[in-house]
């Protein structure tokens, strides 16, 4: 790299300045005190940690995300965290010994070996919240609406939420006694939309017919209301884990219907995502103006076992970043006031008083007075002068 090449950053990797890191800043706050008015209590995880603890209970894909160095004091290998739910998994089971439901929740920035999509940051600044402790759909459905209530904070609408289901997809695999290496072939398949490839897999793989037509017309399963409909027909000999679990999803459709008129719903009953760490319902949130999930989230009971305390968990996080930049909303800023730089009591006392309130005030640090480039420059709006009569006063440009 040539000097004059020193300014470039690696591809995915943005500076935030100042009028975007406002927004983000009062985003971020504006969200994390809405989660603490529904009980969630933040937390701070560390950037780094050893790597067997980091990535555990996550997918394929996390791993290939996480950056890896070597520990100089240990020589245990370690991760730059790509995910923080495997982190505040590691809080409820190791540290905070709690009986009942456990809500935590996060702001903080991740970072990725490859952009996890087109024009996506390596450096998304992830804000989420995790419930655990409660192996209800009640849980799911708090998480969903405080979800959609994230969106409509961002000023991010319409918000539509495709729900599924990964216990579906395995129960039916278990009902077809496929093996390990033939369940990864077929949610290959059927992760990529493989209609017809996935066809002439289970005609050449599944012998039992009530099971191969059940898992064929499960790609098919994705739209609107009718698709539960189109369910229930379909997987009514299935095994009853299947049943249970779409019982829970007409259950938690049913229920955020209700609660949150302004939300679409539909549904996706071969959507896998998290297919590994993933035990349950999976919810992710869509708005027309970008073309992926603006955020999405699911249950995954199994991750606290590794840490010596396996509890019911389901969460959802965004990228702080996208809400930012999807967002609709008016960030005003406080009106911002020059002020001389000498030390009267009386001026100190006034630029104490304004900033107190809420307002800006920037002292001036040149011998000669500001011109209107400088003011320009600091967005300044007022100005404090001196005044025979009145003494100290702010006055507007």
């Amino acid at each position: 790299m040539t000097r004059a090449d020193r300014w470039l950053l690696p591809e995915g990797v943005e500076e935030v300045l100042p009028p975007q890191a406002h927004r983000l800043e009062t985003l971020r706050r504006e969200i994390l005190d809405l989660y603490r008015g529904w009980g969630y209590q933040l937390v701070i995880t560390p950037m780094i940690e050893y790597l067997d603890s980091l990535l555990v209970g996550s997918s394929h894909d996390l791993d290939l995300h996480t950056f890896k160095i070597t520990d100089q004091l240990s020589g245990r290998m370690m991760g730059v965290r790509a995910d923080i739910t495997p982190q505040v998994a590691r809080i409820d089971a190791r540290n905070l010994h709690r009986d009942g439901p456990a809500r935590l929740c996060y702001a903080d920035s991740v970072l990725h070996t490859r952009p996890q999509g087109l024009l996506s940051s390596r450096v998304p600044i992830k804000i989420g919240a995790e419930l655990f402790g409660h192996a209800g759909v009640a849980c799911d459905i708090e998480l969903i609406l405080l979800m959609a209530q994230t969106l409509r904070l961002a000023g991010i609408r319409p918000i539509h939420v495709v729900l599924g289901h990964v216990g579906i997809f395995r129960g039916l695999v278990a009902a077809a006694g496929l093996t390990a290496e033939a369940e990864t072939e077929l949610f290959d398949l059927v992760q990529r939309k493989a209609h017809a490839e996935t066809d002439a897999w289970l005609d050449a793989n599944v012998h039992q017919q009530s099971v191969r037509e059940q898992l064929r017309g499960l790609s098919q399963l994705s739209g609107g209301a009718n698709v539960m409909m189109q369910a229930e027909t379909l997987l009514a000999s299935a095994p009853a884990q299947v049943r249970d679990a779409l019982s829970e999803l007409g259950q938690i459709h049913e229920a955020v219907e209700r609660l949150s008129t302004d939300i679409s719903l539909g549904f996706d009953l071969s959507e896998l995502r998290g297919y590994q760490y993933h035990t349950g319902t999976v919810f992710a949130a869509y708005t027309p103006a970008h073309g992926r999930a603006v955020a999405k989230g699911g249950r995954y009971d199994e991750i606290g076992k590794v840490f010596g305390r396996a509890r019911p968990a389901s969460g959802f996080d965004a990228d702080l970043k996208l809400l930012a930049q999807l967002s609709s909303r008016d960030y005003p800023s406080p009106r911002v006031v020059l002020a001389p730089g000498r030390g009267d009591a009386a001026l100190q006392a006034l630029i104490a008083k304004l900033r107190d309130s809420g307002e800006v005030v920037i002292q001036h640090l040149g011998d000669e007075p500001p011109d209107d480039k400088l003011m320009r420059e600091l967005q300044c709006g007022a100005c404090i002068v001196a005044d025979d009569k009145l003494g100290w006063r702010v006055v507007e440009r």
